[in-house]
């Protein structure tokens, strides 16, 4: 079987914190010598431009966070590791995007709207201080995606309604031009760690209560020193469950060591003897991966390297390739191909294919097609996932042809056989990519 797909972008605006390492890099870096999953990690510095026009701070961001991840162990060698300002294709299928994407779907995008909300509170014009890069932000995220056919997205769930889009995009396209796209899906880890902050709320870059990932070790022990406690007292037990203290050291720690603290706060561990506990198990992990990270952001042009060598690899092998398809699909096409007495010759490919999009009512439909030929259409779908789901199952084999008769309505002249004939062609093609990609 072909490997999962699995995408990973991260903004360049910033430096990285403790939440972040628990939260994102650690989980990320542990899934991706997963041995079927093909990972792409790509630091997202066009995102970046959005919100960041401090030009110094992009490319200091950029290097520290490739550093941060190369040190905490993701292994460019066997993960693609680009930046995506290295791979213009992104652009290119940005475009290509911009010219199926509905406007009224953008104008429902969250970012967007709280802006244009905030103005009107204001008493402002809606799009005051509004950039079209913040308002076509959901396209360009559909791109990178798209661009590599991921077929998963860890995300927040603050940023599902995008991988929505994105599959909104790309079965647009799908319809227009053929079936060029897999559909993404998001996926939401229910157990990833949200830390604390210096001051009890969430860490965040925002509420400028955060602890940087390398910083010193003594700049480390005074950030762990100055986090916000209740006034109890040694010797007064302590809610371990409420403290700030106890979930960070939790988020570091074994189960026995998460027990033996719990144990203490219930036997009233002083502050700073919780504080203390606290600092030696966070450096304890963090100090090695400190040694490497200065190490690699003394050396920018080595990390230079790594992030062209990979956005080179990376576009020879799936980039151009797809652009060239895509470019041909829209219609970008040589003009000395194809000629027939003068005029260009348009040529529809004749193989049988799903085609998916999504109709003025909201609603998510397919037609199963053999070259011009409409062989089935579909019944109306709730969701584009309920849509997606059927159509892999019929192409892998794994759902039967009855599966396709239930879901669809007869068209004149179709006979059963000719959908059967057809529906069979397509699970073939499938098997034969399967194979030459294994």
């Amino acid at each position: 079987m072909s490997p999962t797909r699995v995408l990973t972008g991260i903004t360049t605006s910033g430096t990285p914190h403790l939440g972040n390492y628990v939260g994102a890099i650690r989980p990320a870096v542990a899934a991706s010598r997963a041995p079927e999953v093909e990972s792409f990690y790509f630091l997202a510095d066009y995102h970046a431009l959005i919100k960041v026009q401090d030009p110094a701070r992009v490319q200091r961001s950029t290097l520290e966070i490739a550093a941060t991840w190369l040190a905490c162990g993701l292994e460019p060698d066997k993960v693609w590791f680009y930046r995506q300002s290295d791979v213009p294709e992104v652009q290119e299928l940005t475009w290509f995007l911009t010219c199926v994407a509905g406007k009224g779907l953008l104008n429902r995008a969250h970012a967007y709207k709280a802006a244009v909300d905030k103005n009107r509170e204001a008493g402002e014009d809606d799009d005051v201080g509004i950039s079209a890069g913040l308002f076509m932000y959901p396209v360009l995220m559909a791109a990178d995606i798209l661009l590599f056919n991921a077929n998963q997205v860890p995300v927040g769930r603050d940023q599902i309604q995008h991988i929505e889009m994105a599959r909104d995009f790309g079965q647009r396209f799908n319809h227009l031009y053929g079936d060029h796209f897999v559909m993404p899906e998001a996926v939401i880890d229910e157990n990833v760690a949200t830390l604390p902050g210096l001051d009890g709320r969430k860490m965040s870059k925002s509420y400028d209560n955060t602890i940087p990932l390398f910083a010193p070790r003594e700049t480390l022990k005074k950030l762990i020193y100055s986090i916000v406690t209740d006034s109890r007292a040694p010797g007064e037990p302590k809610d371990a469950d409420s403290s700030n203290v106890f979930q960070l050291y939790q988020a570091f720690a074994s189960n026995d060591e998460t027990a033996a603290m719990r144990r203490a706060f219930a036997d009233g561990i002083a502050w700073g003897e919780a504080k203390q506990a606290l600092f030696e198990r966070i450096d304890r992990e963090i100090s090695p991966l400190r040694e490497k990270y200065d190490a690699l952001i003394a050396q920018p042009a080595h990390i230079e390297a790594i992030l062209r060598d990979g956005a080179q690899r990376l576009r020879a092998r799936y980039a151009r390739p797809t652009l060239d398809t895509l470019r041909s699909a829209v219609g970008l096409r040589d003009l000395s191909q194809a000629q027939v007495d003068g005029k260009a010759k348009i040529t529809k490919a004749t193989a049988p294919a799903f085609k998916q999009y999504r109709e003025a009512d909201g609603r998510f439909y397919f037609k199963f097609v053999d070259g011009d030929r409409l062989l089935a259409q579909s019944r109306a779908f709730d969701s584009a996932r309920d849509a997606g789901t059927l159509i892999a199952g019929l192409k892998s084999g794994a759902s039967g042809v009855d599966a396709l008769f239930e879901a669809s309505t007869s068209v004149d002249g179709v006979t059963q056989d000719d959908v059967r004939e057809a529906l069979a062609a397509v699970v073939e093609a499938e098997q034969e990519k399967s194979a030459q990609k294994a």
